[in-house]
């Protein structure tokens, strides 16, 4: 039996999220799948700061997530980042069973840790690199990886020109109950179970797990439009959700563990930032548009899927009532 290690973080849910769907596609094919968390390889409290961090820097600082992306593809500090990744190693070595036959990576730090030991000739067994994100950042590649995934011929042309030996392009593995609907029945009874309108458009608006961004400001324009209802997923922000309740709007969930089942109760997803949630929704057969997306690696994504003709990137709320104007006189479609 193969012995597969997965290392991810639990920042966001996009690289979570595809190290889940990675244990499942293992798992399947009989392994023995090891998953384990860049952050609780930290020492201390390091990885609980690190997260704390970044999520507070998305919420009060968003702008400031562009400089520190550009700042961290310089080769200084780049390095420096490639170094406080190694502070994980020392409980990574635990986790490296003798026999253990590939090492996955979903998130880049975790990446260069498992690369340091790599250098040394501690962990024989090859590295794989699998891309979250459809832009690609310096930190995402390491040299020593074996094999780098790429979801598009985009992010796998950006991973060959920062250095990864050699690519394969797959389509983001996402899980299976992220379908289309099987009949617009299914798509009432879901409207009735999650307390939606029986008719008319229904935008859903996903910020990820940690409900950033200007997610009042985007449902606000999504209901000026008079096209369509938002339906606003807030994620495990409790604060944003209830202020987005006293403002007036109807339908705002928290945290769903049904996100399938709501993607198909909806008619097209707004999201910020690219990866897991353009994945998801387009599984299920929704358009999707990027709206008012994060800074930094948010608009690095939308502009590798609006340019591949893929998720258009809406820049004004005057495009927004264009862009939804053309979606919704295309016929609504459901599988057969």
């Amino acid at each position: 039996m193969a012995r597969v290690l997965i290392v991810s973080a639990r920042v966001g849910a996009g690289h979570d999220g595809a190290a889940k769907e990675l244990d499942r596609w293992f798992a399947g094919r009989g392994a023995e799948v090891v998953r384990a968390d860049f952050l609780d390889l930290l020492p201390g409290r390091t990885g609980e700061l690190l997260c704390g961090a970044y999520h507070q820097q998305l919420n009060t600082v968003p702008r400031s997530w562009d400089w520190l992306l550009s700042a961290l593809g310089t080769p200084v500090l780049a390095g420096a980042a490639r170094r406080f990744a190694g502070l994980a190693t020392p409980r990574l070595r635990e986790l490296l069973a003798e026999d253990t036959d590939v090492v996955v990576s979903t998130y880049p730090l975790a990446t260069h840790a498992v690369a340091r030991l790599r250098r040394s000739g501690e962990l024989t067994a090859p590295l794989v690199v699998y891309l979250t994100d459809p832009s690609v950042h310096r930190l995402c590649v390491s040299s020593e990886a074996s094999l780098t995934v790429a979801p598009n011929e985009t992010a796998a042309r950006q991973a060959e020109a920062l250095g990864a030996p050699r690519t394969l392009v797959s389509r983001p593995l996402v899980a299976p109950a992220f379908r289309p609907c099987t009949s617009l029945t299914e798509r009432m009874r879901l409207r009735l179970e999650f307390g939606l309108p029986r008719d008319g458009a229904l935008a859903l608006v996903v910020a990820g797990s940690w409900g950033v961004g200007q997610i009042g400001q985007t449902a606000a324009d999504l209901l000026a439009t008079g096209q369509v209802e938002p339906v606003v997923v807030c994620g495990r922000n409790e604060a944003l959700a209830e202020r987005l309740r006293e403002a007036g709007h109807r339908h705002v969930f928290g945290w769903v563990d049904r996100m399938p089942e709501l993607m198909r109760a909806c008619t097209v997803v707004v999201q910020n930032a690219g990866g897991l949630t353009t994945s998801e929704a387009l599984a299920t057969g929704l358009p999707v548009l990027t709206y008012r997306c994060l800074p930094g690696h948010g608009r690095a994504n939308a502009a590798v899927l609006h340019d591949d003709g893929i998720v258009p990137w809406v820049r004004s709320p005057q495009d927004l009532t264009e862009a939804l104007e053309w979606l919704l006189r295309r016929p609504v479609e459901v599988a057969g």
